[in-house]
């Protein structure tokens, strides 16, 4: 007779293969096959019932369809005793990957974290590099369950063909066919996962540049990959915002017509270009011309949709004059998305003068700290720009606000959080000193 363990591969093995059309035949697949769920119980120990079991030699194939990346030292822990979910995990001295086969759409995850014998520290990241838990703590003997939900999505289109992808973004994480999660911290200690479709979920979408965009990259970080920490779950954010485009590249890439494919009413379209936009030349072109009807653009067809359009300023560079305020080198554009929101009535979160006194308050030299270079952030500045945009979801009363974290304080860009205090881990995804552009 087959153990358990041997039993629960099996079964992870017949799902994987029920959602398999979904995954080569792209938009035309049936809807019955995204209903698969799937159970993970981690650790040598004995398996939770319901659950597949993974072994830190457990490594990610086509033929399960589930498993850790390579490139971390893993190790499992059984501490015994009468609850097999809890009482065995995985483990790492440093970050680790898990990857599992999913088709488009978004899911929501359910974590259960802790030792039976000990203390963790888990933070946990989704795709490329979103982060989805910030530091979940658990005292010896105890354990935390943490649900977040994430968007999984394929470049292909719902009208056919796809995405027109550069070349450097073929095999990144937010791109290809699996949901991948990073699990780092001081101590990550992962007893479960479990993974179900959310097709009812609110979806934010980004629409971008590489100040927005999932940087795949340490140090760089954008306020797009941030801003999933400070949802509850039922909310995915979906970030479409790539490095180099303006609303020009955007719509010949076929990226705006990706999201409207799947957008639905009641979701979200935030767009915030401006930095690219900037650099464009030729007959016509500029802020009040090309590219405010390319805005008006953006946000009709959300609304064609029912979708409910959120225009974003263009966020600041660190340009600081002689008297350390903060010149602005983005010209007529953080202006002219003001005007397209006061006459289209659209929500406007005015990023650009937020980031201003934020970059003000560190000072010419502290702002460093929160830079990569003058245009592009690190994991500090991002996560404070995201802080920003939360607050202006508040600010601007959108429905969007009812799933912000509950008991997160008001946020003064003025009175940014000390750099000292943030403690958000690195991420073992591709470490370069070469950034992706703007």
């Amino acid at each position: 007779m087959k153990s358990s363990r041997l039993d629960g591969r099996g079964l992870a093995r017949a799902v994987v293969l029920a959602i398999g059309c979904a995954m080569l035949a792209g938009p035309s697949c049936p809807a019955q096959a995204t209903k698969a769920e799937f159970k993970f119980d981690l650790g040598p120990g004995k398996v939770a019932p319901g659950f597949v079991p993974v072994l830190p030699s457990t490594v990610y194939s086509q033929e399960s369809g589930y498993g850790f990346e390579p490139g971390s030292k893993i190790v499992g822990v059984d501490r015994g005793g009468s609850d097999p979910l809890r009482d065995d995990f995985c483990a790492a001295d440093g970050p680790f990957l898990f990857s599992v086969a999913l088709p488009e759409g978004n899911y929501d995850v359910k974590l259960t974290l802790g030792d039976g014998d000990g203390t963790s520290d888990t933070t946990v990241k989704a795709e490329s590099r979103r982060l989805m838990v910030e530091s979940e703590r658990t005292a010896k003997a105890t354990f935390a369950t943490r649900t977040f939900t994430v968007n999984v999505r394929t470049s292909w289109i719902a009208s056919g063909g796809a995405v027109k992808l550069k070349s450097r973004e073929v095999g990144y994480l937010h791109w290809d066919d699996r949901l991948t999660l990073e699990f780092s911290g001081p101590r990550p200690c992962v007893c479960g996962i479990e993974i179900a479709p959310a097709p009812d979920a609110v979806t934010v979408y980004l629409a971008g540049d590489s100040t927005v965009t999932d940087q795949p990259r340490e140090p760089w970080n954008s306020w797009g990959q941030m801003l999933p920490r400070f949802f509850k779950p039922g909310v995915a954010v979906a970030n479409h915002a790539e490095s180099g485009e303006s609303l020009k590249s955007f719509l010949a890439q076929r990226r705006l017509e990706k999201i409207l494919g799947t957008i639905k009413a009641g979701d979200y379209l935030f767009i915030q270009f401006g930095h690219n936009d900037q650099k464009e030349r030729g007959e016509g072109v500029g802020a009040f011309t090309t590219y405010k009807d390319s805005l008006k653009h953006f946000v009709a067809e959300a609304r064609k949709r029912e979708a409910l359009p959120v225009l974003v300023t263009p966020v600041a560079r660190r340009a600081f004059g002689q008297d350390g305020r903060l010149v602005n080198n983005l010209g007529d554009y953080p202006e002219a998305v003001r005007r397209v929101a006061r006459e289209d009535h659209v929500p406007l979160i005015d990023l650009n003068a937020m980031s201003r006194p934020f970059y003000e308050a560190l000072g010419i030299e502290g702002s460093k700290q929160a830079f990569v270079d003058n245009t592009h952030h690190n994991n500090y500045g991002s996560y404070e720009l995201a802080r920003c945009i939360i607050e202006g979801i508040g600010q601007d009363k959108l429905g969007l606000a009812k799933f912000i974290e509950d008991g997160l304080p008001p946020f003064d860009p003025a009175q940014p959080d000390p750099v000292a205090d943030f403690k958000v881990p690195p991420s073992l995804q591709g470490q370069s000193n070469v950034p992706d552009g703007s």
